[in-house]
């Protein structure tokens, strides 16, 4: 069967484990291909996909799907931030990387919330990588629609983005800080310095490997990283890191780890130095209207008066440390004693998705949204999750969800 030749090939070219995306998924992209490229038997495609290397990277670009949208998960810009902050090298700017990229949301936000933080141009860059020339080239065009603005806090749009055509565009002020280029980790001929970075951004990709392939890729990430240099994951990669030579950064919800070096400062956050000043923009800002968040994602920070909120940080604690059997009992601890909650369900659906449990996950996710139906994180993960395991018409529907929830937090 061409499917299993063409698994095999994605496997050894950019480590994409089938086992972690749906078989229609892969099916889908050889459909497209081969329907692009006018062929219709498998055997011809499959010998021009493995003598071209311009075709190769055409069904690379089909099988990698874009999920992302502008300071997706902002506890992550928040640790970066705070780490950059007590950890700053002197006399040396502060490099920060995205892999993946994708279509260049996350670096772009990085590079915002760098100056939202009164950092100057000069004093950092930001850097992404995909090994999708698609990503890359929407990246580089910077024009992106209402799908890549989610959330409720949507003031940066305002500050940092200006209206086009088709969209909104960085202004050149962001833009001038973030470059990118088509690469893969896993190609020794990445032309990149060792230890170089202080942030590595590498959050929904280890999902995407086999265990073997998990640890090359983490032992990549090591050398990438500068002495104490900070790595990003996402919640289902939380348990990943310290298995490999990182420890946690014990930031709530960041799924933050640092490479292991005495020189290693982590130091209370100071106060903020004032915003650093951009450039004039050109059209005014969007008016946003004030918006109170519906829920606290952070219960641990008024956690002292509230013995839910206690229990609810601990859990938190527990599975940003990659401990995820303590945050299980933590969180049937949790319910015996305070009842079914939101916030408790959700947290048990990312450590049994982190611990590689998808229907546990599935289950503890559903629970959630029972509870509370417009909980933005919980759909989206869902969403990701049912895609990985082959239920695109559900992933699709609560995509969908999440599109209806949004567009009617931004209603006047």
């Amino acid at each position: 069967m061409i499917t299993a030749d063409i698994e095999r090939l994605l496997r050894d070219t950019i480590g994409m484990n089938a086992d972690s995306v749906s078989g229609s998924v892969i099916q889908f992209a050889l459909k497209q291909r081969m329907a692009a490229t006018q062929i219709a038997e498998p055997a011809a495609y499959w010998r021009l996909v493995t003598e071209s290397r311009h075709e190769l990277q055409e069904l690379i670009n089909a099988v990698v799907i874009p999920e992302t949208w502008f300071f997706r998960d902002r506890e992550a810009f928040a640790a970066m931030v705070r780490h950059v902050r007590a950890n700053r090298r002197p006399g040396q700017p502060i490099r920060i990387l995205s892999l993946p990229c994708s279509t260049g949301e996350e670096p772009y936000s990085a590079a915002m919330a760098m100056f939202d933080a009164g950092f100057s141009r000069l004093d950092f860059r930001v850097e992404g990588i995909d090994v999708s020339t698609r990503n890359i080239a929407e990246a580089e065009r910077a024009v992106f629609g209402r799908n890549s603005f989610r959330g409720e806090d949507l003031a940066f749009r305002g500050r940092f983005c200006e209206a086009v055509p088709g969209g909104y565009r960085p202004i050149a002020a962001v833009r001038e800080q973030v470059t990118f280029r088509a690469a893969n980790l896993f190609d020794v001929a990445v032309p990149v310095a060792p230890e170089s970075y202080d942030i590595v951004f590498c959050r929904n990709l280890l999902i995407y490997f086999d265990r073997t392939r998990q640890e090359r890729a983490l032992g990549r990430l090591r050398q990438l990283l500068a002495p104490g240099g900070m790595l990003l994951v996402g919640p289902a990669e939380s348990s990943l890191p310290t298995l490999c030579g990182f420890v946690s950064a014990r930031m709530p919800m960041a799924f933050a780890f640092l490479k292991q070096s005495a020189e290693t400062v982590l130091r209370p956050e100071a106060v903020p130095p004032p915003r650093a000043k951009l450039p004039p923009r050109r059209s005014a800002p969007a008016v946003t209207r004030p918006i109170q968040r519906r829920r606290d994602i952070a219960p641990h920070l008024d956690a002292a008066t509230d013995p839910a909120k206690t229990s609810l940080a601990a859990i938190e604690r527990a599975a940003n440390a990659g401990q995820l059997n303590e945050a299980k009992a933590a969180a049937g601890q949790h319910i015996d004693r305070f009842g079914p909650t939101a916030d408790v369900y959700y947290l048990l659906g990312l450590a049994h998705d982190a611990a590689g449990e998808p229907a546990l996950a599935i289950e503890n996710y559903r629970k959630t949204l029972y509870l509370a139906p417009d909980h933005r994180e919980t759909l989206a993960h869902l969403a990701l999750l049912l895609q990985r395991q082959g239920d695109v018409t559900s992933a699709k529907m609560m995509n969908n969800r999440l599109a209806r929830i949004e567009k009617r937090s931004r209603a006047p």
